[in-house]
């Protein structure tokens, strides 16, 4: 057998847990596909297999109907000799079992939410025209020398209205990602850091700092703009694929936190 279709199926085994859409859709047959040691293989399990495949983009053909086939064989065979050994009646392989079963179950209704539940254009749209009215149109090369104390932080303010450099301050810096850097903080918009630190720097004029300190909950921060340039965004064509995705995540992620809190837990 084709060593890396091999893997292609013993991976589309391992997806089946958590259930891909083909598997939530297909009607369950239960007709024999093959037969090992008088022992039937269910006609579904070969049909769950190339359905994940053939959801990842796998054709159907001879080749991949072959290993099925072979993966399906090896499998019932080594799970009679499982049995044969009594590792079925095992409380953690019990266990085990109904944690893979719930696994698909969850994943076929979840799927078959998310079919019902379609995000439209319209939806998109409007998270796309927020998220730019967030983001602005600008976007700031900024450094910051973070410390733990206000008088720290005037303290720094004093030595660069001294003219000392902002880079030889931020080494003493309690913020380990920029120090070593000069504080530098990269290209970022506004809304990548908290609100406080956001109205401060979006107030400075190129290459000036804050003369007080600005508090958040990290500590205190003195920053310096470096630059600013125009925003960028990717047009809604673009953009579209990924936000339709992250919106799919938000409608089921609270679907399932509506049902958590109806539940009785007892």
């Amino acid at each position: 057998m084709n060593r890396t279709l091999r893997h292609a199926i013993l991976l589309a085994f391992a997806a089946t847990i958590t259930a891909t859409p083909a598997l939530a859709q297909k009607k369950a047959d239960g007709s024999a596909f093959a037969t090992v040691n008088g022992k039937a293989i269910p006609k579904n399990r070969a049909d769950a297999l190339i359905a994940g495949q053939a959801a990842q983009g796998q054709p159907d053909s001879p080749e991949l109907r072959k290993a099925v086939t072979e993966e399906l064989v090896r499998r019932e065979i080594l799970t009679q000799e499982s049995i044969k050994k009594g590792l079925d009646k095992k409380s953690e392989v019990l266990g085990q079992i109904d944690l893979a079963r719930q696994g698909v179950l969850i994943g076929a209704y979840l799927n078959d939410y998310v079919k019902t539940h379609p995000i439209t254009e319209d939806a998109i749209k409007k998270e796309y025209e927020s998220i730019k009215a967030k983001l602005g149109d600008k976007e700031y090369k900024a450094r910051h020398v973070l410390v733990e104390k206000e008088d720290e932080a005037k303290a720094v303010i004093e030595k660069l209205k001294k003219g000392e450099k902002f880079e030889d301050l931020a080494k003493d810096s309690k913020d380990p990602g920029s120090k070593e850097r000069g504080g530098d903080l990269g290209w970022a918009n506004p809304a990548s850091f908290v609100p406080a630190f956001s109205a401060a720097m979006t107030k400075l004029e190129k290459g000036k700092f804050t003369l007080a300190p600005v508090k958040s909950d990290f500590g205190w921060h003195v920053i310096q703009l470096d630059d600013t340039r125009e925003l960028k965004l990717p047009v809604f064509d673009e953009a579209k694929g990924q936000i339709g995705q992250q919106l799919q995540q938000r409608m089921v992620q609270k679907h399932i936190e509506d049902l958590r809190a109806k539940a009785k837990v007892e």
